[in-house]
Order: C-alpha cells, then sequence, then structure tokens
C-alpha cells in the first residue's frame, strides 16, 4: 500500500511539472518586443514604415522585400543596422492575421510613407541608450546611410490615420 501511495504523489509531482513547463513555454510565445508600442495585445504584425518592412511578433522576425523577394529574417538588412527600432514609428495591424501582411504593401507605403508619424507611442519597454541596437546586425555591408531618425513628416499631417486600422 505504502509503494501505491508512493507512485501515485509521484505520478501527481511528474504530471504538475509538466503542466508548469507548458505555461512557462506558452506565455513567451508571440510576445511583443520590447520596442513595440504599449496597448496592444492582439496584434500580430507592425508595418515599420521609415524601413519599408513587417515585424512579424509571433515568428519574432522582420520581413522585407530583396533581391525581388519577400525576405524573413531575425534581423534587419545590413543599410538600416543603425535604426534604432524605439525611436521609430510603428504602425500596428490590427486587423491582420494572415500570413503574408506584404499583399498590402502598396497599400501601406503610400499611407505610411518613409518618415510617417502618427499619433505619439510608447514603447513596451525603455530604451536606456539611444544608440543601443534592437536586433544585430546581419552583416551585410552596405553604402546606404538610412538610420530612420527622421523627425519630419514632408509637410504631410497624418490626416487622421494614426491608429493603424484599416
Amino acid at each position: 500500500m505504502k509503494t501505491l501511495k508512493l507512485i501515485a504523489v509521484g505520478i501527481i509531482l511528474l504530471v504538475s511539472s509538466a503542466i508548469q513547463a507548458q505555461v512557462s513555454v506558452n506565455v513567451n510565445i508571440g510576445s511583443p518586443p520590447s520596442w513595440g508600442p504599449v496597448g496592444y495585445s492582439n496584434v500580430d504584425y507592425y508595418y515599420l514604415p521609415d524601413v519599408e518592412a513587417y515585424y512579424d511578433i509571433r515568428a519574432t522576425q522582420f520581413i522585407y522585400f530583396g533581391g525581388g523577394n519577400w525576405i524573413r529574417s531575425r534581423n534587419l538588412p545590413g543599410q538600416y543596422r543603425n535604426y534604432n527600432l524605439y525611436n521609430g514609428y510603428k504602425v500596428v495591424l490590427n486587423d491582420y492575421h494572415g500570413s503574408r501582411p506584404y499583399s498590402n504593401f502598396k497599400n501601406h507605403k503610400v499611407k505610411y510613407y518613409k518618415g510617417y508619424k502618427g499619433k505619439p507611442q510608447k514603447s513596451i519597454g525603455s530604451n536606456r541608450n539611444n544608440n543601443h541596437k534592437a536586433y544585430k546586425s546581419n552583416g551585410n555591408k552596405s553604402n546606404g546611410n538610412s538610420n530612420g531618425n527622421s523627425n519630419g513628416n514632408n509637410g504631410k499631417g497624418n490626416n487622421g490615420h494614426g491608429n493603424g486600422k484599416h
């Protein structure tokens, strides 16, 4: 009888530890990055107008056009290695849950042009150092000098499009 009780207790401990491990794994999947805007919980993608790229929150990958194809990568292309994701504007794609946000790229590129600034945004995490890179450069060398820190909006207002809904 004692061995039966010990086996039962052992099974309960194994099951409870397996359940806890599963919960901790699921909590981290699809978490928005620290440079993402505060206040959006059920979002799959951001559009980054300054670099004309998307960020897939679930896959933790950037999606950008290069070499005639849409590329998924953990890093932005080399010409944006100094781009500060905390300072750049992020358009939250609230209502898109597919796998190819770039299917609307022509509209996004026009509506959210380079230098676009909508409503003020606060990042989830803090950027203690403005020179902090929120990603690793993929090592591509480029003569591009785009840093995405444009403060102007080319004389254009946001025309009420600052909420990222479409």
